[in-house]
């Protein structure tokens, strides 16, 4: 968190939602969502174009996130099944679980471009535009309150939330948003190391496992270890004592698999070890979308006695 006196101008704080970002672009000819990287997702999201036509007048390009809630949580899941479905199988998804639009800037009203306005104006003219506004479009909350802002970090994440997103209130709209700063909620769980990336007495990266539906699967992977990282997790590294569980080679998804161009991957498998890692709240249900950071290892710790911790039961 940012000291008070750390910026020139006053600074406004929202949550971080785990979601696509998009931009709703709505013009004469109806409504259109575009990822960051210029991609059209509008087909995956045709209740959000059709809530966005409705209510958001012509000449207005808006940036939110699209996201989908799942018993009172944010469920990215869902949003991956999206933009896998076919024209067959939308229809059914969007269905079952609907996707919201959370707009938290403006960057253009009534066909005036808007970017070049401080984002207290911004945020004005965007509170003005979603007065009206029901689901499953709504307007991201804010505050410039920094004890506000703490205690959305400390207890936003159960719901999905990642953390927050700090602004200025005088800056003009950038894009890329390189000028927000993006503070995460992290927490230091258990996992199991199962292998490592690189040779066994110089690790580079620990391979991230827990027991889900009874069998040890991996999960995730570790930020590169630092070289004093690595030197103190290779005291405990042990070659397996028996079968291992995992093979000696996978797929570069089941590392990270919101990645699909990731190659096949080595693994040098070791001897199950407990090992405490800091962790933020993006969890998918059955892996850390994010790099896990290390802390230390657990040799005290029996790998069977580790256990899935309640936050992600909630994903």
């Amino acid at each position: 968190m940012p000291r008070p006196d750390a910026a020139h101008d006053s600074l406004l704080f929202e949550p971080k939602w785990d979601g696509y970002r998009c931009v709703a672009v709505r013009d004469d000819h109806g409504a259109t969502l575009w990822s960051r990287q210029g991609k059209e997702l509008s087909g995956y999201f045709p209740e959000l174009c059709s809530a966005i036509i409705s209510a958001v007048p012509p000449g207005c390009v808006i940036d939110g996130e699209a996201v989908i809630w799942s018993q009172g949580r944010l469920n990215f899941d869902a949003l991956q099944q999206r933009l896998g479905a076919g024209p067959r199988t939308l229809p059914g998804l969007v269905m079952a679980a609907p996707a919201n639009y959370v707009a938290f800037d403006v960057l253009a009203v009534a066909g005036h471009d808007a970017r070049v306005l401080p984002l207290s104006d911004r945020r004005a003219l965007l509170e003005e535009l979603a007065n009206s506004w029901e689901p499953p479009l709504s307007l991201s909350p804010t505050t410039t309150d920094r004890s506000v802002a703490e205690q959305w970090l400390e207890e936003l994440p159960h719901t999905g939330i990642e953390g927050l997103v700090i602004k200025g209130t005088n800056q003009p709209y950038t894009p890329g948003a390189r000028s927000w700063m993006k503070l995460k909620h992290r927490e230091t769980v258990d996992i199991i190391c199962g292998a490592v990336i690189g040779p066994i007495i110089q690790p580079a990266e620990v391979v991230a496992g827990l027991i889900l539906d009874g069998k040890l699967r991996i999960v995730g992977r570790s930020t590169p270890l630092k070289t004093k990282e690595s030197r103190e997790l290779a005291r405990w590294l042990q070659p397996p004592k028996g079968e291992h569980p995992w093979p000696a080679i996978v797929k570069g998804t089941a590392l990270d698999r919101f990645n699909r161009d990731k190659e096949p991957v080595a693994l040098t498998l070791v001897e199950p070890l407990v090992v405490e890692v800091s962790a933020d709240t993006a969890w998918s249900g059955r892996s850390f979308r994010h790099p896990l950071r290390i802390l230390r290892a657990r040799p005290e710790l029996s790998p069977p006695d580790v256990v899935l911790p309640a936050r992600l039961h909630e994903g």
